[in-house]
């Protein structure tokens, strides 16, 4: 990744900005579908699912609802959730901060979409074990990184943000600190607009 001008402190506050703009540009194609479906294959019928990073609740925890799993969204902007509990009044939509969230909950899942490379590399890695303990035992994660070690950066709705990564093996090692095992890897995968997924299990 190459390093670009931004700064991670921003990145709520151009969400706050930008939420609807960035509801009505993202794409609900479900290019993800691939993914997903692997991810809920190794999820429990009807289990319980953590949307970190939820933002409009389109199309990542639509998908899950649909399959039926029970979905808690989490974001840390009141705009994006604001949209989402439109949409989805009886929904499970909480507020929150992927560098800070504490739940009372254990999931059989847990998935950060486009959400967890806004974090600097030491909140990914302090974020990793969190979700390490929010994941019940054999749980299933599944991230979106970069491909390799560094930061860049990206728009939304026209405004900078920041983005930050790992390299793989880095990622491995913290997983592997916190319980978790590397299940799959894959960088820039042309079936998903060249976004790096990344999953793991709870051993």
């Amino acid at each position: 990744m190459a390093g670009l001008d931004a700064d991670p402190n921003d990145t709520h506050g151009v969400y706050e900005r930008q939420a609807a703009l960035y509801d009505a540009q993202r794409s609900k194609a479900l290019f993800e579908a691939r993914w997903l479906a692997r991810f809920t294959a190794a999820l429990p019928a009807g289990g319980q699912v953590l949307d970190l990073g939820s933002g409009t609740g389109e199309p990542i925890a639509r998908w899950f609802m649909a399959e039926g799993f029970d979905v808690t969204g989490v974001d840390f902007s009141n705009a994006m959730l604001d949209i989402a509990k439109k949409r989805w009044p009886d929904g499970d939509w909480r507020i929150g901060d992927l560098r800070s969230f504490e739940l009372v909950e254990r999931f059989d899942g847990i998935v950060a979409w486009d959400s967890f490379f806004h974090l600097t590399a030491d909140d990914q890695i302090a974020c990793i074990a969190r979700m390490a303990r929010h994941l019940k035992p054999g749980g299933t994660l599944m991230l979106t990184v970069g491909p390799d070690v560094g930061e860049a950066s990206g728009t939304v709705g026209g405004e900078t943000v920041y983005h930050a990564s790992l390299s793989p093996a880095g990622y491995a090692t913290c997983l592997e600190d916190n319980g978790l095992r590397l299940t799959g890897f894959l960088a820039e995968d042309p079936e998903t607009n060249r976004h790096t997924v990344l999953m793991a299990r709870k051993t």
